[in-house]
């Protein structure tokens, strides 16, 4: 057959992917095989929203606060997002329809107004309990806390929406939809400071509801929790209008801030109150639907941080019985003059819901995601299976397989593998590090196992892994807890910047509104830069509002925020402050000049920074401003050192604020960008982005880190992500325009390990083997084949899609195949059942090998390096011993095997002959030998292999044969990368021997017994049967 061949060269690739192309961008349909995978850390984030479904007693939802919607059907066991694909982000409310429990609404944006909080993107409604959503209106609605649905008819829904919480806005307030979610009107206002963020409807008069509103303004450098505007309110006609009721009898006079209310479903003449309010704050009653009211409990532990509490609920059935969220949760089972107090599995406790049937079946929603109780919180359910953790930054170490260290909001940092010789990443496979919650982290870079991690307070930490010691190395320990910013000598972020140099491993930075410098491990250190922020006394202040003061570093403003050192010149500083200034040191630290843009707003909060790898004179700046309301993306670029600066942002949409920008680590203009709803990526230096979403869920992005061409992904709501072959879209520029193209494989570690995807409680593992992608233009009309071969051109595996063994799944545009770095192995005949035994192709051993794509006549070849697993103990002249005996034994077996087939063969075919001549006297002498040539046959069988054997556990009863044993000597030393032992090789070499008569004893019934059985059946002229 006459084949045209066309050859593509991968030095032209290379070459061309040097410089950047301007207005450069790619169809997705080029690279879509790539995919981010999930690592975990399986431990929840925060939960501000969560419900069950009456009458079903296995059935809950949550919301999380960056991770979409979650749903379980096994009391909390498992969960499964059901909002990817259609919405995601935070979830600040969510609930069911009483009268069809199959309709859902849930509400973008928390209530849990804390420094790290994210907005919402409106309302979404399901009509078939999760499985699909519709956008349901209120796209500017930004924090809808409470979602109230109508008992009676699910189209009657009503919502709380808080607003936007960093300036004044009108569309804040309760809004209505008689129809499903199409049209709303605000039927309640404050204020345009105010909105609303309680919301409960009388389970026996839905004409009934209360709703609190509440002002509270974030701003870069503050919290306010009440003034004008906070107070509580009472429908009587559905909603339609609204009296306050905050001014009756008995509640607290004067400034108010947050409120929470609940009814008592076995008596709607009682309600509770949860007041903020700085003299007489606490839990009040009223007897008589809010006419006048008396205060029953003012313990501090009850509303202390309103802000991010003061939720309340009355149980279903028991009108004594109220619970008080807080940093523990508080019962009350005399009306609320008393409380107990408890916590569930994780505190910081933000919603709860119990089941009208039942009261002690429950639903927390709290700073670790959800648990569910059955017996009135006695136990509760783990939130270590949920996905949804909020992390600030991510860093990696040079171990390998290296980890990944992130501080997990509201929880411990962590450092994580990011992948393992098992079939996933488990809670096995990450520790706790150092540092607190909010942490940089930065790992010694002569020990991994050294660790320095950041926290709120300034505070920071040298852990040592290995001998799990722990220190104190703060700059300047003095703690400022309940401080404004304007008390201290130096003021350090929440989220203060640590990092090394990448150039003097002794040198460790952190950054308050200073920089500082440490050669000791933090045992002492030196100021090396003034004060580089605005220093604005009127930003300096206490933060917390009229009512409760609240300082723990989040507001701490005009510091340092983002700071880094050149990867190309030596003492080349750049710093970055929250309050909107850049600055430059060429001398280490010596002299600093300032260079923030002259074209940026003011007050920039300045995120992160990324001097080029690439050009010296280069920086990057991701900026935000969205605490002042501002949601615009932000992204500059120098290429002199900050004397000039263009913005870079076309192509991102214009609320999908940025918090980080990354640099590709070989490719020259090729970045990526982290917003608050996704990733985008820029082929040209950022002249031109677009999106890079690929399947991540919508969630805000916080933080990227580029190591051996991955891409690790710090989320604030869905844990940690990452893509594992960025070379892919190095090779782009090539790949464009071809129909067909055969991408060049990263390098591959020899390591063991799979991949297992699906996992609820687990992260997904990296691909164990060559990972090929391709793009096909039509592989419906032709045979696709993938070969891999070694440098002498022998082809150790062909796939194909006409190959039904070695099936290769192909389909229109961007492909990817993983090739698990084995030829063919040992045959194993169907139903065998073998012991610890393996008839699996060796590992190829490192070395440089080439994958060949032929799409009908078209032939593309490329090169690829199998890679040692740096932690083996084996050497190169080892693995190919290895290779050679698991070889040799799988040619042993696979002979054995073949014969054994051959063997079923032919005793099936004398059997046949025995049963249409058994009773024919004139070949009575030929079936006489037909059975016992049968007989010889299967004592040949049941020698090689154990034909009892019908279950897995048969071998235990039914002693293991010959092929079994030595094809345990493939699993053996299989198991790693050693070669054979002396014994090894004298066990295989014993059983190769007694294999090889059998075999011998097989060839010679066929060369002799079963040849003189087919003369005298030629003789006898007989016409059913003949023996081959």
């Amino acid at each position: 057959m006459n084949r045209t061949i066309r050859f593509f060269s991968f030095a032209t690739i290379f070459l061309a992917s040097v410089f950047p192309v301007m207005g450069q961008t790619y169809d997705s349909a080029l690279f879509d095989a790539l995919s981010y995978r999930e690592i975990g850390p399986f431990r929840g984030g925060r939960s501000a929203a969560v419900t069950g479904v009456p009458g079903k007693p296995n059935l809950f939802y949550f919301g999380a606060t960056g991770g979409g919607v979650w749903k379980t059907n096994d009391g909390g066991r498992h969960w499964e997002n059901i909002s990817d694909g259609f919405f995601g982000g935070s979830v600040g409310a969510i609930t069911v329809s009483k009268s069809d429990p199959n309709v859902l609404y849930a509400g973008g944006g928390e209530q849990t107004v804390r420094g790290n909080v994210s907005s919402g993107f409106g309302l979404w409604k399901s009509e078939d309990a999760g499985k699909t959503w519709a956008f349901a209106g209120l796209p500017k609605s930004r924090h809808i806390p409470r979602i109230i649905v109508d008992p009676n008819d699910h189209d009657i829904v009503y919502a709380a929406v808080l607003g936007d919480l960093y300036k004044p806005t009108t569309e804040r307030g309760v809004y209505k939809s008689s129809d499903g979610g199409k049209q709303w009107k605000k039927v309640l206002f404050a204020n345009e400071n105010a909105g609303a963020t309680d919301l409960v409807i009388d389970p026996n008069n839905p004409r009934v509801l209360y709703a609190s509103t509440w002002n509270v303004r974030r701003t870069p450098y503050s919290l306010s929790s009440g003034g004008p505007g906070s107070a509580l309110w009472k429908s009587t006609d559905y909603g339609e209008t609204w009296t306050e009721i905050s001014t009756h009898k008995g509640f607290p006079e004067g400034t108010l801030g947050i409120i929470g209310v609940t009814v008592s479903p076995s008596n709607s003449e009682r309600l509770w109150a949860m007041v903020e309010h700085k003299e007489h704050g606490g839990v009040y009653r009223s007897e008589d639907s809010g006419e006048t009211w008396k205060l029953m409990n003012s313990d501090r532990s009850l509303r202390q941080r309103a802000w991010y509490y003061t939720r309340i609920y009355a149980d279903t059935q028991d009108p004594e019985t109220v619970y008080v969220l807080n940093v523990r949760y508080h019962k009350s089972t005399d009306g609320g003059k008393t409380f107990s107090s408890s916590n569930a599995p994780h505190g910081d406790h933000h919603d709860l819901w119990i089941a009208p049937e039942d009261p002690k079946r429950m639903i927390m929603g709290d700073d670790g995601g959800a648990q569910v109780t059955y017996d009135g919180g006695e136990t509760w359910s783990t939130y270590h299976n949920q996905p949804t953790a909020q992390f600030y930054r991510v860093t990696t170490d040079d171990a390998f397989p290296y980890r990944i260290y992130a501080a997990q909001q509201d929880n411990s940092t962590i450092r994580i593998r990011h992948r393992t010789e098992s079939g996933s990443i488990s809670e096995e496979d990450w520790e706790a590090t150092a540092g607190g919650e909010s942490a940089h982290i930065a790992v010694d870079p002569t020990d991994n196992d050294i660790v320095y991690g950041g926290s709120y307070d300034g505070f920071l930490t040298r852990y040592n892994h290995q001998k799990n010691t722990v220190r104190s190395v703060s700059v300047w320990p003095d703690n400022p807890m309940g401080h404004g910013a304007e008390d201290f000598k130096y003021r350090f972020q929440w989220n203060f910047p640590i990092f090394f140099s990448p150039h003097n491993p002794k040198k460790l930075y952190a950054a308050s509104n200073h920089l500082h410098a440490s050669t000791d491990q933090g045992a002492s250190w030196q100021l090396i830069s003034p004060d580089l922020t605005r220093n604005d006394p009127t930003k300096l202040g206490s933060s917390g509002g009229p009512i409760t003061q609240d300082n723990t570093s989040v507001e701490y403003y005009c510091t340092i925020f983002a700071a880094a050192e050149s990867p190309l010149v030596e003492g080349l500083l750049y710093t970055g402050s929250d309050d909107g200034l850049v600055h430059i040191s060429q001398d280490g630290g010596k002299s600093w000049t300032n260079i923030t843009p002259k074209d940026w707003p003011q007050w920039m909060m300045v995120n992160s920074i990324e001097p080029s790898r690439h050009e010296p004179g280069t920086c990057y700046v991701a900026g935000t401003r969205y605490k002042l309301g501002d949601y615009t993306p932000y992204l500059y670029k120098t290429s002199d050192y900050g004397n000039s600066w263009q913005r870079i942002t076309k192509g991102i949409e214009s609320e999908h604020f940025t918090r980080v920008l990354r640099e590709d680590l070989t490719q020259r203009g090729l970045l990526y960008a982290g917003t608050e709803a996704g990733m985008y990526v820029s082929f040209d230096d950022g002249a031109q982005w677009q999106k890079f979403q690929l399947n991540l869920p919508q969630v805000p992005i916080t933080d990227l880190t580029l190591k051996n061409n991955d891409l690790i992904v710090a989320t604030q709501g869905r844990s940690l992500w990452m893509i594992d072959d960025l070379t892919v879209l190095h090779q782009l520029r090539n790949a464009k325009g071809n129909q067909n193209f055969l991408f060049k494989p990263k390098d591959t570690y020899r390591i063991g390990g799979r991949s297992r995807s699906g996992s609820l409680t687990q992260g997904t593992n990296h691909p164990n083997g060559v990972m090929v992608y391709f793009t096909l233009a039509d592989p419906e009309h032709s045979e696709v084949s993938l070969s891999f071969l070694n440098l002498n051109n022998d082809t150790l595996k062909r796939f194909s899609n006409k190959d039904k063994k070695n099936k290769l799944e192909v389909k229109k545009g961007h492909n990817l195949m993983v090739w698990d770095l084995k030829g063919e192995g040992a045959e194993r005949l169907d139903g065998m059942i073998l012991w610890w035994a393996s008839t699996e192709a060796p590992k190829a051993v490192p070395g440089n090998y080439s994958v060949v794509l032929q799409v009908g006549d078209q032939v593309m070849r490329r090169p690829f390096s199998i890679v040692a697993d740096p932690n083996s103990e084996a050497d190169q002249m080892g693995m190919q011993r290895q290779f050679d005996f698991i070889s040799s034994v799988n040619s042993t077996v696979d002979k054995a095997h073949k014969s054994i087939k051959k063997i079923r063969g032919i005793n099936g075919q004398l059997k046949e002959f025995k049963s249409r001549y058994e009773n024919t006297p004139s070949v009575a002498e030929l079936v006489e030998n037909a059975t016992e040539l049968s007989k010889q046959l299967t004592e040949i069988e049941e020698t090689l292999y154990q034909t009892k054997n019908r279950s897995g556990q048969d071998p235990l009863n039914f002693p293991i044969k010959l092929t079994n044993k030595l094809a345990h000597l493939n699993a053996l030393v299989g198991m790693d990368d050693f070669p054979p032992t002396q014994q090894d090789i004298a066990v295989k070499n014993e059983l190769t021997q007694a294999i090889e008569g059998e075999l011998n004893k097989l060839n010679g019934l066929i060369d002799k017994e079963i040849k003189a059985f087919n003369a005298a059946f030629r003789n006898m002229s007989l016409d059913y049967l003949f023996v081959e």
